[in-house]
């Protein structure tokens, strides 16, 4: 973490937990993990930009949707410090693209499962194994 300096707004843990729908602590979580950035002030307090709220509700939506909060820190590892509109339609795409992909993977597990096949059979020949 960096120490603020800026004139930018900023936002405490608490504030970002309450704009996001989270505790606190999964404030803290997202940010150990990469989703959202903190600047340290200059007593040592975590402040957070404007996107912060907005990065953990995507977060909830990409979990939700099946994917770690290690991929969802790459999904928005190329997004600036205040994304712009374009930057939230690029991490869409690459969202709904993701899920897409699972759904396809996992209907095709299912269509497995419902075929007939001894389970165990299923597990053997599958490719991600």
């Amino acid at each position: 973490m960096t120490v603020a300096t800026g004139t930018a707004r900023t936002f405490s843990v608490g504030e970002v937990a309450a704009d996001s729908g989270v505790a606190p602590s999964a404030v803290r979580f997202y940010e150990n993990h990469g989703v959202i950035n903190a600047v340290r002030t200059a007593g040592n307090q975590r402040r957070f930009d404007g996107s912060a709220a907005c990065r953990i509700q995507v977060a909830k939506l990409a979990q939700r949707a099946g994917l770690s909060v290690r991929e969802i820190a790459a999904l928005f590892a190329d997004l600036s410090a205040d994304p712009t509109p374009d930057e939230w339609a690029g991490v869409a795409h690459r969202l709904v693209t993701e899920v897409e992909e699972r759904l396809r993977d996992l209907k095709a597990q299912l269509a497995a499962m419902e075929s007939g096949t001894r389970l165990c059979e299923i597990g053997r020949n599958d490719p991600a194994r």
